[in-house]
């Protein structure tokens, strides 16, 4: 993990949508920086387009059997 420094205006844009989505910022920003990296490497995509990859992603990983910690 490491610090990335913002603008202030963009840190506030953050705070609003985070509040707004009940995400925290650190979410919001992750989220924010997927999408971002997801539009620049297809940029043929819509912003749904986008979202949807997302879901299913996280979908596959979710039933990816090497997701799942053994429990002891």
């Amino acid at each position: 993990m490491g610090i990335v420094k913002i603008s202030d205006p963009m840190h506030e844009n953050l705070r609003h949508a985070s509040a707004a989505l009940n995400r925290s910022i650190n979410a919001q920003a992750e989220h924010w920086l997927r999408v971002g990296m997801l539009a620049e490497l297809h940029p043929e995509l819509r912003y749904s387009d986008i979202c949807q990859l997302l879901i299913r992603a996280e979908q596959q990983r979710e039933t990816d059997p090497r997701h799942h910690k053994e429990t002891a």
